[in-house]
């Protein structure tokens, strides 16, 4: 198996072809979820569902120890900040 990238997130030295990629899928995703509560399923459901299907791709591309050791390191992510959307006053 290969090696996980760390971190996934966008930055200034990723190659622009695969920010554009990321940013691509991530609109698909957004669209998808929006939909999906839309159509009214609870965002908790989809929630657990993405990261189980996030997972289970991770460990199918990179193996069990990679995704584990990637999971291991998300939650000094989330506590540093990385997935946390600034609140937009208007």
């Amino acid at each position: 198996m290969s090696q996980l990238p760390d971190p996934l997130t966008l930055d200034e030295t990723a190659d622009q072809a695969l920010q554009d990629e990321r940013h691509a899928a991530l609109a698909y995703l957004d669209e998808a979820w929006n939909e999906a509560v839309y159509d009214g399923l609870d965002e908790d459901c989809l929630a657990q569902a993405a990261l189980f299907t996030a997972i289970r791709s991770l460990v199918a591309t990179y193996g069990e120890e990679a995704a584990a050791g990637f999971a291991e390191r998300l939650a000094g992510r989330i506590r540093g900040g990385e997935y946390t959307v600034p609140f937009n006053r208007q």
